[in-house]
C-alpha cells in the first residue's frame, strides 16, 4: 500500500455514512489521522434514525454513544483497522461548530492538512411547492457548511504561512452533477451545489498565496440520498464491480486531499464508478460585436443567429 497520506491529518464532514463515510476511511487507510464530523440526524436534516425522535439536533450530541452515532461508529472502524481518528458533533453550519472542528484537529493532533466538506441533506420538492424553510434549511447546511470549515480551516492556514510554515493544505468541497446541469425537484439542492462551484473557484485563487489548494468534485454514487435514483443499478456485469459504490469515489478525494496532488488547483472533477471526467464549465463560445449599441430587434436575431452555432447545453436532471 503507498500509504499516500501518512502523517497528514484529514478532516471530513458528513463522515458518518455514505460518502464521508467510504472518504473516511480511505484516508485512513492511506495513513491518515481522521476527525469524523456528523451530526447523526435523518435524511432531510431532522431527528432520524440516529437521533431520539423529537429531539432537536443539538441536543443529541450529549447522548452519543456508539449505537446511535454514525461518526463514532466509523471512528471505531477506522481504529480496528489500525488507524487513528477521533469523532466530531458540531454542527458545521454554524460558525462555533466549524470552529470547533478545526480546534478538534489541532488540538488532538497538533496540524490539519486536508479539509474534506461533505455534510449535506436533501428536502426535495417541485419549485412551486417548496417552502421557504426547505430553501434555507438546504442552502444553509450545503452552502454555509462548506463556507465556515473553509473559512477556519484557511484561517489557520493563512497564519502557518505568515510564520513562514507555508502547509501543503489541500481541500476538497462537493457540488453535484444537480450544481452543473440542474436537477428537477431540487432547486434548493441544485443551488446550494452550484454556489459551492464558485466558492471552491474564488477559495483557489485567495488562498493558494498561503499554500492551499482547493478543488470540487461532482460525484454519483449510492447513499441514502441517491438509494431511490440507484436503486436499479448495481453490480455492473461488464465491470466487475458496483458501479455506483460510494467507495469508487474515494480515490480521487484521497489523492486531492494529498500533497501528490501539487499543483491542481480550482478544478471540478465529476467522478463515478470507474470514470473521471475533467469539468470544464462556462467557456465563451460564438460571440458577435456590433461595436455599437443593438436595438432589441437586431439583439434578437443576432442571439439567434449564436445560439445556432452554439453547442446544445446538458440536459437538466429528470427533464
Amino acid at each position: 500500500m503507498s500509504r499516500m497520506c501518512e502523517g497528514r491529518v484529514v478532516v471530513v464532514t458528513g463522515a458518518g455514512r455514505g460518502l464521508g463515510r467510504a472518504h473516511a476511511l480511505a484516508f485512513a487507510a492511506e495513513g491518515a489521522k481522521v476527525v469524523v464530523n456528523d451530526l447523526g440526524v435523518g435524511l432531510d436534516g431532522t431527528p432520524g434514525a440516529d437521533a431520539p425522535a423529537g429531539q432537536p439536533a443539538a441536543e443529541t450530541l450529549a447522548r452519543r454513544d456508539l449505537a446511535g452515532d454514525p461518526a463514532l461508529r466509523v471512528v471505531e472502524e477506522i481504529r480496528a483497522a489500525g488507524g487513528e481518528a477521533i469523532a466530531h458533533g458540531g454542527d458545521v453550519a454554524t460558525s462555533a461548530g466549524a470552529a470547533s472542528l478545526v480546534a478538534a484537529a489541532l488540538d488532538t493532533y497538533g496540524r490539519l492538512d486536508t479539509l474534506v466538506n461533505n455534510a449535506g441533506f436533501l428536502r426535495d420538492r417541485m419549485l412551486v411547492n417548496l417552502d421557504e424553510d426547505d430553501w434555507d434549511a438546504v442552502v444553509r447546511v450545503h452552502l454555509k457548511g462548506h463556507f465556515l470549515p473553509l473559512k477556519h480551516a484557511a484561517a489557520h492556514w493563512r497564519a502557518e504561512a505568515k510564520a513562514g510554515r507555508t502547509p501543503a493544505a489541500r481541500i476538497v468541497n462537493t457540488s453535484s452533477g444537480a450544481g452543473l446541469l440542474g436537477s428537477v425537484g431540487q432547486s434548493n439542492y441544485s443551488a446550494a451545489k452550484a454556489g459551492i462551484v464558485g466558492l471552491t473557484l474564488v477559495a483557489a485563487a485567495e488562498l493558494a498565496r498561503y499554500g492551499v489548494q482547493v478543488n470540487a468534485i461532482a460525484p454519483a454514487a449510492r447513499t441514502r440520498m441517491t438509494e431511490r435514483t440507484f436503486a436499479d443499478t448495481m453490480t455492473a456485469p461488464d465491470l466487475g464491480f458496483d458501479a455506483m459504490a460510494p467507495e469508487n469515489v474515494s480515490p480521487l478525494v484521497v489523492w486531492l486531499g494529498a500533497e501528490q496532488s501539487a499543483g491542481v488547483t480550482g478544478r471540478v472533477f465529476e467522478t463515478e464508478g470507474g470514470r473521471i471526467t475533467v469539468m470544464e464549465g462556462w467557456r465563451a463560445g460564438p460571440t458577435a460585436d456590433k461595436a455599437a449599441r443593438w436595438t432589441p430587434e437586431e439583439a434578437g436575431e443576432t442571439a439567434l443567429e449564436l445560439l445556432g452555432r452554439a453547442e446544445v447545453p446538458g440536459r437538466v436532471y429528470g427533464a
